[in-house]
């Protein structure tokens, strides 16, 4: 399991979670997902236009004056406060802390990820369809792991771990990636079947490549830490 090159201090949380949020589009990315932009475009457009506004507002009056530039600066004022009303609104409620999200074969994934102060344990809210997700409904767990089992005591990240997790604990991601689903994260799944996951077997389907996992380890007579 090859860590990243990058070092980062294992007692700073923002570190550690934001080096953490940067590997999911990485992870998802070897699983062919796609990731899609639309909250973050909203969010730009939306601080993007206010800021063209009070930009546009300070360069004319500075450029013809304040009696010129009056009559617009109440509506200039008016449309940036909206503005900046709607990215906040924005950014709290509707992205709500969203660091991912990607649509692949086996479906739709969008995740929330936060921490705890001085609690160095990722958790996130991971919203999921199973394809189709034209006929299936969206789904909500919430899922918690100390970073510690991704990171070395040195501060680097190590890849592996990480997505078996992931993997583990997100159907759609388990499905997708079925050689990193492992029981209770500690033995390994060498399945190679096809699935098909849907919104009425995404669980099953789960604890089906978590059961695999544990007779292929069996099997082999070793239990694999990760």
């Amino acid at each position: 399991m090859a860590a990243q090159a990058n070092k980062i201090a294992v007692h700073s949380l923002s570190d550690l979670k934001n080096t953490t949020d940067d590997a999911l589009p990485a992870y998802f990315h070897t699983l062919k997902f796609k990731q899609i932009h639309k909250q973050t475009d909203v969010r730009l457009v939306l601080g993007y236009s206010a800021v063209i506004i009070a930009g546009a507002l300070f360069y004319y009056d500075w450029k013809f004056g304040w009696e010129a530039s009056k009559p617009y600066t109440a509506p200039a004022v008016a449309a940036y406060f909206i503005l900046n009303s709607a990215f906040s609104y924005w950014l709290w409620f509707v992205e709500a802390g969203t660091v991912y999200e990607g649509e692949g074969k086996t479906g739709r994934v969008r995740i929330a990820s936060s921490t705890k102060k001085h609690i160095p344990v990722y958790e996130a809210d991971v919203f999921f369809t199973p394809a189709p997700t034209s006929s299936n409904p969206e789904q909500k767990i919430h899922i918690r792991a100390p970073m510690t089992r991704w990171f070395t005591s040195d501060g680097y990240f190590v890849a592996k771990p990480f997505q078996q997790w992931l993997a583990s604990e997100i159907p759609v991601v388990g499905a997708a990636d079925p050689s990193n689903v492992v029981e209770e994260i500690g033995r390994g799944s060498e399945t190679e079947r096809v699935l098909n996951v849907t919104g009425n077997n995404a669980i099953d389907v789960l604890e089906q490549l978590k059961a695999s996992g544990a007779k292929v380890s069996t099997g082999s007579g070793r239990r694999r830490k990760a």
